[in-house]
C-alpha cells in the first residue's frame, strides 16, 4: 500500500511539472478511456455500491424462507424462609424452534419487486456515472492537447518578437525607426512572456486533472479521433436522450420501487398465515441434564394473524409511501426536462463551436498572410513596428482561438453523447471489456435458496394488494408543447 501511495505520488509531480521531460510512451484516447474504466475511483466505488445494492434483493428473498432458532436456558433461585431455612433450586431447558411463512398478504412479494427496481435504478445511475467519468477524460485528454498546442504558439512568438526587437534594436541604431519603436517591442515582448508563462502552468493544470482522472500522466497524446455515433440532427438526438438517458430510466425504477412499496404498505392490512414447530426440553436438576431429554416435548401447528388496530401506523404508512411515490413520479419530469437541457445545450455548443472553427481556421490563414506582407511591407518603410506588432497578435490570438475551438467542439459532442446516454465504454471502444453489473446480481440473488422458494412466492402474491401506478409518467411521452417549442427553437447545423 504504501509503494502504490509513492507511485500515486510520483504520477501527481510528473503531471503538474512539466518543465520536466514527457513519459516516453505515446497514448490515444481509447487507452486513456480503457485505463480509467478500469482504475478511475468514482467508478470503482459506484459498482461497490451497486454490489452493496444487489444485497437488497437476498434480503427481501429471505423472507421466502423459514427461520430456524435454537435457545438455551439456565436458572437458579434461593430462598431463606424463616421456619424453613434455606431452599435452593435450579433448571434449565433446550429446545429448537422452526417457522415458514405461507401467505403475508403480498408484503414479502411486494419487497421483492421493490428491491429488483431500485437494483434497476442503481444499475442506470452506475451508468451515469461511467458516462460522467468517460466525459471527464475527454475533456482531461482535450484540455491537453488544446494547451500543448497554445504553449507551442506562444513559444513561437516568442521567438518572433524577439527577433523583432534585434532588428528594432539594429534599425534604431542607425536611425532608421526611434527609441519609440524600439519601446513597443519591449513591450510586447514582455507580454508574450507574461502570456507563455500562463500558458505552461495552465498546462500543468490540465496535466494534473488528466493524472487524476485517468491513472497517469498524460505522454506524447495522439490527436483526438472522431467520436462515433453522433447525431446528424437535434430531433434524432432529443429522441435518443428520452428513451437511453440513465437519469430518466434511473427515475423510472425508482418511480416502480415506490409504487411496489405502496402495495407493500397496504398488505399490512392482510391477513398473514405461517406454519411453526418445535422441539426441546427441560430439567428442574441441572445437575441431572438427562432429565431434559426424558421430558421432551413437539409442537406443530399453523397461526393466522389479522391486524385489527395498529394506533395508525398502517395507514400512516400508506400516506408516506404514496407521497414518496408522488416525488418519485415528480422526479420522472425532472429527468426528462433535465435532459432536454443537457441536450439543447450540448448540440448549441457543438454547432456554435463548429462554426467557430471553421471561422479560425480561415482567420488563421488570413491573418498568416497578413502578417507576412506587413513584415515585407515594413522592410520598404511602408508600415511602422507597431503595424507589425499588432499583426503578429492578431495572428497569434487567431491560433489561440482555433485551438480552442477545436477543443470546444469536441467536449461538446462528448457531452452530447452522455446527455444522449451513448457514452459508455462499449459506445466507444467495441473492444473494451466491458464490467457487467447483472453478473454480480446473478451470482447473489439466490443465495440460500431453497426448493420452494417460488412457490411460496406464487402463494403470496396471490389476493395481494395491486401495484397501482401513480400515472403513466415513467412511461408517457414528455410534453408535446415543451418537446415541440425547444425543437422549434433548436439551432441547426
Amino acid at each position: 500500500m504504501l509503494k502504490r501511495s509513492r507511485a500515486l505520488a510520483s504520477v501527481a509531480i510528473i503531471a503538474v511539472m512539466t518543465g520536466m521531460g514527457a513519459p516516453a510512451w505515446a497514448e490515444t484516447l481509447r487507452e486513456a478511456l480503457a485505463l480509467a474504466y478500469q482504475t478511475n475511483p468514482s467508478l470503482l466505488a459506484q459498482r461497490a455500491s451497486q454490489r452493496a445494492l444487489d444485497e437488497s434483493i437476498v434480503q427481501a428473498r429471505a423472507g421466502l424462507r423459514p427461520q430456524l432458532d435454537v435457545s438455551v436456558s439456565a436458572n437458579y433461585s434461593r430462598s431463606d424462609t424463616a421456619g424453613v431455612g434455606v431452599t435452593e433450586s435450579d433448571g434449565g431447558g433446550a429446545s429448537i424452534g422452526l417457522s415458514q411463512t405461507l401467505w403475508s398478504g403480498g408484503r414479502i412479494g411486494h419487497g421483492i419487486s421493490a428491491a429488483e427496481a431500485g437494483i434497476m435504478a442503481g444499475r442506470e445511475n452506475l451508468r451515469d456515472i461511467e458516462q460522467t467519468v468517460l466525459a471527464s477524460v475527454i475533456q482531461a485528454y482535450a484540455d491537453v492537447i488544446r494547451d500543448g498546442e497554445i504553449l507551442t504558439i506562444r513559444q513561437s512568438n516568442l521567438g518572433v518578437l524577439q527577433r523583432q526587437l534585434e532588428e528594432a534594436s539594429a534599425r534604431f541604431e542607425v536611425g532608421e525607426i526611434t527609441r519609440t519603436d524600439v519601446a513597443q517591442s519591449e513591450a510586447r515582448l514582455a507580454q508574450t512572456e507574461s502570456d507563455l508563462a500562463n500558458a505552461r502552468a495552465q498546462l500543468s493544470v490540465s496535466r494534473a486533472a488528466y493524472a487524476a482522472v485517468v491513472g497517469q500522466a498524460p505522454g506524447d497524446l495522439a490527436p483526438m479521433p472522431v467520436l462515433p455515433g453522433l447525431p446528424t440532427d437535434f430531433d434524432h438526438a432529443l429522441d435518443v436522450a428520452l428513451a437511453d438517458n440513465p437519469g430518466i430510466r434511473a427515475a423510472g425504477y425508482s418511480l416502480r420501487a415506490a409504487e411496489a412499496n405502496v402495495a407493500a404498505a397496504k398488505a399490512e392490512y392482510m391477513p398473514s398465515a405461517r406454519l411453526t414447530a418445535s422441539y426441546g426440553g427441560s430439567t428442574n436438576d441441572l445437575g441431572s441434564l438427562n432429565d431434559i431429554t426424558e421430558n421432551t416435548r413437539f409442537q406443530a401447528g399453523a397461526t393466522i394473524s389479522v391486524p385489527l388496530f395498529t394506533g395508525g401506523l398502517n395507514s400512516s404508512r400508506i400516506a408516506q409511501a404514496l407521497e414518496r411515490a408522488n416525488i418519485a413520479q415528480i422526479n420522472v419530469e425532472g429527468e426528462r426536462r433535465s435532459t432536454l437541457q443537457a441536450v439543447s445545450t450540448a448540440y448549441a455548443q457543438s454547432l456554435s463551436a463548429r462554426s467557430t472553427l471553421q471561422a479560425g481556421e480561415e482567420a488563421v490563414r488570413a491573418a498568416g498572410v497578413a502578417a507576412e506582407g506587413v513584415r515585407q511591407e515594413a522592410q520598404v518603410g511602408l508600415r511602422t513596428t507597431l503595424d507589425v506588432l499588432n499583426q503578429e497578435l492578431e495572428l497569434r490570438n487567431a491560433e489561440v482561438t482555433l485551438a480552442s475551438a477545436r477543443r470546444n467542439e469536441y467536449v461538446a459532442q462528448a457531452n452530447l453523447l452522455a446527455a444522449m446516454g451513448r457514452l459508455e465504454g462499449q459506445d466507444l471502444d467495441a473492444a473494451l471489456t466491458i464490467y457487467d453489473p447483472a453478473a454480480n446480481y446473478n451470482r447473489v440473488r439466490n443465495r440460500g435458496a431453497l426448493p420452494w422458494d417460488g412457490l411460496v412466492e406464487a402463494i403470496d402474491r396471490i389476493a395481494a394488494p395491486p401495484v397501482v401506478p401513480a400515472n403513466d409518467a415513467a412511461d408517457a411521452p414528455i410534453d408535446t408543447q415543451l418537446k415541440s417549442e425547444i425543437v422549434r427553437t433548436a439551432p441547426r447545423g
